[in-house]
């Protein structure tokens, strides 16, 4: 059950998270959503859970999959999506200096 727990809290905190990125207000996104001005609010501090219609609606709204709502490894998804694009607009050696910089960020040779 405290798993269970956490799983719920854990879906709680992903949304409030990804908001938190897009720069919204819980109300702004809860209107966005078609919903009562309170509804992201009351997810976000655990009264309510989105059903599984309103955690897709969501996860279109961030402009993600469900997928990648639910890739504990991507903290930022909807800017790695963001980048990606960007790096599809690269050529091959831009991308290999490209590679450098996030191999030297990230602290590997």
């Amino acid at each position: 059950m405290e798993e269970y727990l956490d799983y719920l809290k854990w879906i709680a905190q992903r949304i409030e998270e990804l908001r938190v990125q897009r720069g919204v207000s819980a109300r702004e996104m809860s209107l966005a959503l078609g919903q009562s001005t309170g509804y992201i609010n009351k997810i976000e501090t655990g009264r309510a859970l989105p059903s599984v219609p309103g955690l897709i609606y969501i996860c279109e709204y961030f402009g993600i999959t469900p997928q990648e709502f639910f890739n504990v490894e991507s903290p930022a998804p909807q800017r790695s999506k963001e980048i990606l694009r960007e790096i599809e607009k690269l050529d091959a050696m831009q991308i290999d200096h490209l590679m450098l910089i996030v191999k030297d960020i990230l602290g590997k040779k």
